[in-house]
């Protein structure tokens, strides 16, 4: 038997909406990347320990240093894409995909 989607239930695209506004408003553009700041960073977290390293392990695979890894993992730091790639495939032995939506 399929369930019934419940009335009652607010989607989180309505909540943002709401609370930011709409996609394309400033607010909200900023929460947008704000979120994907801090997504990037659990995921280089949840990579690092995954491979069993420290963020001093990683830092020193890439050429840089644990307070940076901390920093990124932690949605405090900005990070460029050429030492984002370096620290999935140097660090990590990963590979980066991206994707863009307009």
């Amino acid at each position: 038997m399929k369930a019934k989607a419940s009335k009652n239930l607010t989607s989180l695209d309505e909540i943002l909406d709401s609370k930011y506004g709409k996609r394309g408003v400033s607010r909200r553009e900023n929460w947008e990347q704000e979120f994907e700041a801090f997504r990037l960073g659990v995921l280089l977290e949840a990579a690092r320990t995954k491979r069993g390293m420290t963020q001093e392990q990683l830092a020193s695979k890439c050429g840089t240093n644990k307070a940076y890894i901390s920093r990124i993992e932690h949605n405090a730091s900005d990070i460029r894409l050429s030492t984002l790639m370096k620290i999935i495939q140097q660090g990590l032995g990963g590979h980066l995909k991206l994707t863009l939506q307009i």
